[in-house]
Order: structure tokens, then sequence, then C-alpha cells
């Protein structure tokens, strides 16, 4: 039995919610997102909380009624303050520079990388080698960041590439001879 649907989303002042049979919008001071809820999940909004609960007593049911409370709840918390990874590039001539709608990587490559970046979201580069990347939609901004980390890895031996903010990288040690 899921226990995340157990608890109540709290809607913060400021924030709208609006349902809709199966469909819900969110809107807040950042923006506004939509998500259509499963058949096995039912929905109720009293005063400023969100109830979920599963519609029968089945284990998908279950499963659904907490993903789709986790769901509306980084919605809620996505309009209202907004989400952000912060990426660092570590190697020698390692950069990053935004340029209007696109993200250019400098990577060790023979070629620079140009990253478009999609609809939704902000990419700041503070330094040459931060990228710091915003939004409102906790999966698409966990998404370009995986994207732009997965052009060059952070490797074992030296360290180098594109890893999150104060990822952990296990070095190893170099072959002997």
């Amino acid at each position: 039995m899921s226990r995340i649907a157990n608890s109540p989303v709290d809607i913060p002042t400021g924030v709208e919610v609006s349902i809709s049979g199966r469909d819900i919008s969110i809107k807040g001071s950042k923006g506004s997102l939509d998500l259509t809820i499963h058949d096995l999940v039912e929905i109720k909004q009293e005063d400023n909380v969100l109830l979920f609960s599963a519609t029968n007593n089945g284990k998908k049911s279950n499963a659904m009624a907490g993903t789709f409370r986790a769901l509306v709840n980084n919605m809620v918390l996505g309009v209202s303050n907004g989400f952000e990874k912060a990426l660092q590039l570590q190697g020698v001539g390692y950069r990053a520079q935004t340029q209007g709608k696109k993200l250019n990587l400098t990577l060790g490559f023979s070629h620079p990388i140009e990253y478009s970046i999609p609809e939704g979201i902000e990419i700041e580069t503070p330094s040459q080698t931060e990228v710091l990347v915003k939004g409102i939609d906790k999966q698409l901004v966990g998404q370009v960041s995986a994207e732009i980390r997965a052009f060059r890895p952070p490797e074992p031996y030296k360290g180098k590439g594109v890893r999150y903010l104060n990822e952990y990288v296990k070095r190893k040690e170099a072959k002997k001879k």
C-alpha cells in the first residue's frame, strides 16, 4: 500500500488548481502545467489541499495514486518555486557559453557541441565551467541536465567531464607498468 498517496498536497497562496474530469491544471507565478490523471486514481480538492486515493484496493491502483500524488506535488512546487540543476565542467579547456536559445560546449572534441535549449527551460552560465538548468517542470529539467552530462560523462581516471554539482566520481588507479 502506498503511504505517499495518504499525505495531502498543500496548495500555497498564489497557486490556482483547476480540476476538470481527468485533467488537472496548475497555474502559479512561474507558469502553468497540465496533467491527465490515470483512471485508477481519484483526486479531490478541499480548501487549499489536494487529496489522492486509489479507486480500488488493487496493488497497481495504490502505486498509481502515490505516483500521481508525487507528480502533482512536483507541479505545485515547480509553478511556485521552480527547479534548478547545476552542472560543473572539469577539464583543461572545457567551456560552456549560452547564445540565445543555444548552449555552446567545448568538451575536448575536435568540434564544438551546440545544444538547442528546449521550450520551457532556461540555461545560465555564471562562469565558463558552470551551467545552471532552470525550469518549472522537474522531469524536463532533469532530462536536459542528463542530456548535457551525456556529451562527456566524468571518467574515472582523471575525473574530466561534465558532472552534477557535488557529484562524487570514484577514481581509479592508473595501470601499473
